[in-house]
């Protein structure tokens, strides 16, 4: 496969003119896969494209998609891209003053409603400018007098002429989620777009043989680059969720061949296989030797990863104990890291060269530099444009060429870049002592009854725990001995002022509903402190080490 860069457009008309034939895109509705080849992508593509130009749009106009992933999103990105136009991809459980604000600021003149929760929608839909043009995909379910999806495919010629894109074109402008502050619009160009598909190419060799399955929101960048992106660069197929309770029906449907979870995904599986066979059977299974194989294998496919020969993890830190947990039933997970701001591309772990604990090394032509405060800075070809309408904010986070993260790491003498944490997210003691959760984070989540974990101290004399256990019963009695023997064993590894006086655990539920949880699953620390601060005080004054809320 070419490694010259290309845009997605040219990537797709590739595959049309060469398999048009062949299934691309299989969309689950009502339990029944629907599957798109790429002539019916492209035709529907190019329909679509047709009705945004009846509307005499200026070039470089804004089309936003509020929508959960599904076929629709992409052909709707492909005819944005083919009218010249530039797509705004919302996330699909954003609040309506959130939407609102993202349409207004960006100025978009169209935007495409399609899968989305009714509750959702319930908050959103009074929240859409009345002047901007609406289309409703049709296919799920959305209530709304929009005009349809099927109206406009029955009405319209495909174009015949698609927009000739040049490089320096702007292909996207992503509204970050953020852990603070108010949504920041990333502008990216396709080059930047199409270096970071390369890179990803050259670091994990796509063929049309792959199958992905897409369920982290495609308004995200990592989603966009490796699984729409991947998949147009391949020629393989892409896979739709259809609900949560349908996602391990669809994974194993899928048996994706390339398969990215956000760490707390592989939480989940690993709590799946735990709540069916106990650690101690698990390790007397895998040290047999006739079992061990068979064991694995079994385990792969009821997980519908058997097929999978790579799966990377991204958007957080995840626990050393976990890739070595999967690694044993030869589930190789490798951790990358990048951001919207460099288009998810910066650095990864790819086949014969891993360390578990670290993001990876550089990717291609990307010069890192760790400053002075132990901030990562970053140059390559995929870095953004700058923050849309914010020149002052871009300035302060492109400098000299060199993008300023705002994480804190350490490159190892093999060049392996570990995360110790945000700049920001450090906080100071009342002591005086400043307290990087992150690290202490990661120690604490290796203990299977956590699945979420905070760590506080805004103010305190000592940090305080805050975490969600993870599903299944719980016994009280053995939950306050584990976390006893937490707290002294890693204790034992910090510094005076970082040592943990208490955890905390909370009946809560951190989501992305309560706004807790950003749509990658991180957790947005000034939330939690807004929801809580209250309570830290008491919570830390408390006789017990191991406070029940």
């Amino acid at each position: 496969m070419s490694h010259e860069l290309r845009s997605p457009v040219e990537n797709f008309l590739n595959w049309e003119s060469n398999k048009g034939n062949d299934t691309f895109l299989i969309q689950p509705i009502n339990g029944k896969n629907h599957e798109f080849s790429w002539e019916r992508v492209g035709i529907e593509a190019r329909k679509i494209c047709s009705y945004i130009k009846s509307f005499n749009l200026p070039k470089n106009s804004k089309i936003a998609i509020i929508s959960k992933n599904c076929a629709h999103w992409i052909i709707t990105d492909l005819a944005i891209m083919m009218s010249g136009n530039i797509s705004v991809p919302i996330y699909a459980n954003v609040n309506g003053k959130t939407a609102k604000y993202i349409l207004e600021h960006s100025e978009s003149r169209m935007v495409f409603i399609g899968k989305l929760e009714e509750s959702d929608w319930d908050l959103m839909k009074n929240n859409i400018p009345k002047e901007i043009v609406k289309v409703d995909f049709g296919k799920y379910d959305l209530k709304c007098n929009f005009t349809k999806w099927d109206e406009i495919i029955s009405k319209y010629d495909p174009i015949d002429t698609i927009h000739n894109i040049s490089l320096d074109d702007i292909i996207t402008i992503i509204y970050t989620s953020g852990t603070t502050g108010i949504p920041k619009g990333v502008v990216l160009n396709y080059k930047e777009a199409a270096t970071a598909t390369k890179n990803l190419h050259l670091l994990f060799p796509l063929n049309e043989n792959d199958r992905f399955i897409s369920y982290l929101p495609l308004s995200h960048i990592a989603e966009r680059a490796l699984v729409e992106h991947g998949g147009i660069l391949s020629g393989g197929k892409i896979y739709f969720v259809e609900t949560l309770e349908t996602f391990a029906k669809n994974l194993k449907d899928c048996k994706p061949t390339i398969f990215f979870g956000v760490p707390r995904i592989y939480t989940k599986f690993m709590t799946k296989i735990l709540s069916i066979f106990p650690q101690s059977a698990i390790n007397f299974i895998m040290s047999t030797p006739l079992l061990n194989n068979i064991f694995s294998f079994v385990i792969r496919k009821s997980l519908g990863l058997n097929k999978s020969r790579i799966c990377i993890t991204g958007a957080a830190s995840i626990p050393i104990s976990t890739l070595e947990w999967f690694n044993r039933f030869k589930i190789k997970i490798y951790e990358a890291y990048g951001m919207s701001e460099n288009s998810a591309c910066s650095h990864g772990n790819y086949p014969g060269n891993i360390k578990f604990g670290t993001v990876g090394k550089a990717m291609p032509d990307t010069d890192i530099k760790i400053t002075e405060q132990g901030e990562i800075t970053m140059k390559n070809d995929c870095i953004m444009q700058g923050y849309f309408k914010e020149d002052k904010l871009t300035n302060e986070t492109i400098k000299n060429g060199y993008l300023h993260t705002g994480d804190k790491g350490v490159i190892d003498n093999d060049g392996y870049l570990t995360i110790t944490g945000r700049i920001k997210d450090i906080f100071k003691t009342a002591k005086g002592k400043y307290v990087a959760p992150n690290p202490i984070e990661l120690k604490l989540s290796k203990n299977s009854f956590i699945e979420q974990v905070c760590v506080v101290g805004d103010n305190l004399t000592q940090p305080i725990a805050l975490v969600i256990l993870s599903e299944g019963k719980k016994i009280v009695s053995e939950i306050k001995s584990s976390f006893e023997e937490l707290i002294v064993s890693i204790n034992d590894q910090l510094e005076q002022h970082e040592k943990i006086k208490k955890i905390v655990v909370l009946k809560d539920s951190w989501s992305i509903e309560n706004n807790i949880l950003t749509p990658t699953l991180k957790i947005k620390r000034n939330i939690v402190d807004e929801k809580y601060k209250k309570f830290y005080e008491t919570w830390f004054d408390s006789e017990n080490k191991i406070v029940f809320q």
